[in-house]
């Protein structure tokens, strides 16, 4: 109806464009909603488009004469109808999907399930994460319905040994009841198993600028997570029966990055060529992936639609070239289907397979939806504009997967191809001249012209999309690489050319693996190289849309073929964005940000030119970390410079992220309570910090009330030595207290009463019920409380009793798991704001505690 693939365009092209970007229009707009409207409202608005659609026929366009008010109207309404179409038909979807959610009060139950692992499990050094179709699920002996798919971990080391995480009332986790978890086994992708698992609705880490781990779920059809109830104390996992045959691909998949894994030695290498071979970007080392952003050529590490176009277009080549000398054989085939159409379907079909084996991800489903819209289109023998070309593969996608339209991988891969289109469609043609001919002279041979073109018009290819994608990479990664032209350069060919036939080749004859793994060597020593130059990456602040908007037509100006004089007026429209700086607070005042980092502490205080960055949040596994996968990215979105990193005590949940963000930022000084031969103090020397210590950025005064200099020779947990922080801009006052607990507590109160007032304060140890204690909170009266503390966390943070201490005293009391980052500032000190508030969207589901 208004996206047909091969029938000629509408009348008006001018209409048919207009429908398509009205169709997407429709579908961002929905995006936005932050939550759903019941089914009666989005067939309402359905049945609206169709009452259009009717009524349009009776206005005609006409294009011999100057557009009437008629026309208008129609063009308007064509928009208009395809938008409400988009806005519905993705409404109505997405809310059938959220029908399937799980029931809230089955979070934290011991379920058994019996279901199939849908896809290859991904291994770390911790657990095993796999994905579960649910087959059946009972709770004490009674059917429950559970959502179709679910995401569970199965841990090694140990669990907590209570039933309902929500009861556990302790301060440490050392003083839990433990139970030792059965290791995981090597399961299968389509193997039946038979578990007990606990359950709860899928949530993220809520930031600025931050990753939607939510919406990635969504994306992927599942509605819960959770992990296996493995201990020795619970019935063993089961396995049912043989692995079923519909999952032969998956089944493939995984012995092939098996096979990798152990053919290579090098753990670095095999983790490129499974992530080249089956899609298993999981397999690739953090530390490789910090040089690959580096330097610019991530996207070539993984299946990505460079690989899929590439193997398609080569595909294309061999198919065509076959099909051509079958005439010598016979002429039926060749009569039947031309060897160009054959050629290009050929190629369409192996790619998909080619997909299909990596894992068939969403950006591979789009790369494959996109090539299919375009050979059809060309399979029809028509010759539409490569505006309404690029629109109809857009909205082709965005039927597919309308939730695409959120992810940075969508603009990217668009908007370079859109930037090739506008500055490259039909300009040679039009010159009558080409690339190759600019080779022909008495010097060079006709063999040697060809390549050389070739070479030129890759190069002019990569730099106009290098161009026009440095300002939308800004916008969406707040970093892009000065080395990745030079990078890409070298890494596109080898990848493509080398590296990745090679891998591939390997699946028929492994020994190939080896010398595909010697080229990785090679590849990896080069970007290495690269990435350690001083100016390798070019950080900045988070800009506005517009900014980048702006930007991106700015690159598009300057790369297309035009004079001088005007590809020079693209410059003024790159300045926004790449010299964006955001507002700070006034002189005189400070604000905070705790970040969303799960079980743990880290907060962000801000004055006019200073920034101190109290705990650096949990260690998750060796591979990550609150700092890589959170405050790194949020202070290169704020743009930020740390004067001061203060680690409050040594436990992990606090200094996790701490190597992560030192590494970024080398001018920040340390200041800590953690004892000397601690692994941090190999990465940077510290301070102690010492009751008394006091210093003004900007007229806002920070001064250090716990621990005493004495405390350092007192045995004892490392909670009692936490940096009790005060900050204050002489109206008003935070207080970041830390894992200090009771007796801590009371002695401040006692020794310096006066100095705990404070409007602002970040409750001692998660809310633990050994802390927060009435005392403590008669002396510091905040108006408002902040508990830093993990969704369903296994402490059963913030305790019962301690909020209810909080509750008697008035004190509004806000916890990060339902109000994700926290942002408090002194000129407002009754307001916080909450940025999963800010931010909400229907497939963010409701958070309890």
């Amino acid at each position: 109806m208004v996206f047909p693939l091969v029938a000629r365009p509408p009348a008006s092209p001018a209409s048919f464009g207009l429908a398509l970007a009205g169709f997407i229009a429709g579908v961002a707009a929905q995006l936005q909603q932050p939550a759903l409207w019941p089914a009666e409202g989005y067939a309402g608005l359905a049945a609206l488009a169709f009452a259009m659609a009717c009524v349009l026929p009776g206005l005609k366009v006409s294009r011999r004469i100057q557009p009437r008010p008629a026309s208008v109207i129609a063009r308007l309404m064509v928009f208009v109808m395809a938008a409400l179409l988009g806005f519905a038909l993705t409404g109505w979807r997405a809310g059938a999907f959220q029908a399937t959610a799980l029931n809230p009060a089955l979070e934290g139950r011991d379920i058994a399930v019996t279901g199939t692992v849908l896809a290859m499990p991904q291994f770390s050094e911790d657990a095993l994460r796999f994905r579960l179709g649910i087959e059946s699920a009972s709770l004490d002996g009674r059917a429950v319905a559970l959502p179709p798919q679910i995401m569970l971990g199965w841990y090694a080391g140990f669990a907590p040994r209570e039933t309902k995480s929500a009861s556990v009332e302790s301060s440490d986790a050392s003083e839990l009841a433990l139970d030792l978890q059965r290791q995981p086994q090597r399961l299968r992708a389509g193997e039946r198993w038979q578990m007990t698992v606990r359950l709860k609705a899928p949530h993220g880490n809520s930031n600025p600028h931050g990753f939607d781990y939510e919406l990635w779920l969504w994306e992927q059809g599942v509605q819960a997570t959770g992990y296996v109830r493995a201990t020795l104390h619970d019935a063993p996992p089961l396995r049912l029966s043989g692995s079923r045959w519909r999952y032969g691909v998956e089944r493939a998949r995984q012995s092939v990055r098996e096979a990798i894994e152990a053919r290579v030695d090098d753990r670095q290498r095999a983790g490129v060529l499974a992530a080249l071979v089956v899609g298993d970007q999981n397999a690739i080392e953090r530390a490789d992936w910090d040089v690959f952003r580096a330097t610019g050529v991530a996207h070539l590490m993984s299946i990505s639609g460079l690989h899929i176009t590439m193997f398609a277009w080569v595909a294309s080549l061999l198919i065509g070239r076959l099909w051509r000398r079958s005439a010598r054989l016979t002429p039926r085939l060749c009569l039947a289907l031309p060897a160009s159409s054959a050629g290009a379907l050929g190629g369409l079909l192996l790619a998909t397979l080619y997909a299909l084996f990596s894992g068939w991800g969403v950006p591979a489903q789009r790369t494959i939806l996109m090539l299919a819209t375009v050979v059809l289109l060309r399979r029809s023998g028509r010759q539409w504009p490569w505006l309404q070309t690029w629109l109809l593969a857009m909205a082709a996608v965005v039927v597919l997967d309308p939730w695409a339209l959120m992810q940075a991988g969508f603009w990217l891969s668009f908007v370079a191809v859109g930037v090739l289109f506008a500055t490259d469609s039909g300009a040679a043609g039009a010159s009558g001249t080409s690339a190759e001919g600019q080779f022909d002279s008495n010097f060079l041979p006709r063999w040697l012209a060809r390549p050389l073109a070739g070479l030129l018009h890759a190069m002019r290819e990569q730099w106009v999309v290098t161009l026009a994608l440095t300002p939308l990479s800004l916008l969406l990664f707040n970093q892009v690489s000065l080395v990745g032209l030079l990078a890409n350069a070298v890494a596109i060919p080898w990848v493509t050319l080398l590296v990745t036939p090679l891998a591939m080749l390997g699946v028929l004859y492994a020994p190939i693996w080896s010398i595909a793994a010697w080229a990785v060597g090679l590849l990896a020593l080069f970007l290495q190289g690269l990435a350690s130059w001083p100016l390798a990456s070019l950080s900045g602040a988070s800009a506005p849309l517009w900014c980048a908007v702006a930007g991106v037509l700015g690159g598009g100006l300057i790369a297309m073929r035009l004079p001088w004089n005007w590809r020079l007026l693209g410059i003024p429209l790159l300045l926004p964005v790449l010299l964006w700086q955001p507002a700070r607070v006034a002189p005189g005042q400070f604000e905070l940000l705790a970040a969303d980092i799960g079980q743990g502490n880290a907060v962000l205080v801000r004055t006019a030119g200073h920034t101190l960055l109290y705990d650096t949040g949990p260690r998750f596994s060796r591979e990550s970390d609150a700092g890589h996968r959170v405050l790194v990215p949020l202070l290169r979105a704020l743009g930020e410079r740390i004067d001061i990193l203060m680690l409050s005590h040594r436990d992990s949940d606090h200094t996790g992220g701490a190597p992560a963000v030192l590494a970024m930022q080398p001018q920040a000084s340390l200041l800590s309570s953690i004892a000397d031969g601690h692994e941090l103090q190999a990465l940077r020397p510290s301070t102690r910090c010492t009751a008394g210590q006091r210093w003004t950025w900007d007229g806002v005064d920070f001064e250090v009330l716990h621990p005493a200099a004495a405390d350092y020779a007192l045995p004892g947990k490392s909670n009692a030595m936490s940096c009790v922080l005060r900050i204050s801009s002489g109206a008003r006052t935070a207080l970041l207290a830390g894992d200090i607990e009771a007796p801590q507590e009371l002695k401040l109160a006692s020794s310096n009463p006066e100095r705990l007032k404070a409007d602002f304060l970040l409750v001692p140890h998660h809310g633990s019920k050994t802390s927060s204690s009435a005392v403590f909170l008669d002396a510091v009266r905040p108006q408002l409380a902040l508990v830093q503390a993990g969704y369903r966390n296994r402490f059963g943070h913030p305790v019962a009793g301690v909020v209810a201490r909080y509750d008697a005293r008035g004190i509004r009391l806000v916890r990060s798991p339902q109000c994700g980052a926290a942002s408090w500032r002194s000129v407002a000190p009754a307001e916080i704001g909450c940025q999963r508030q800010a931010g909400q969207r229907y497939w963010q589901p409701a958070q309890g505690p």
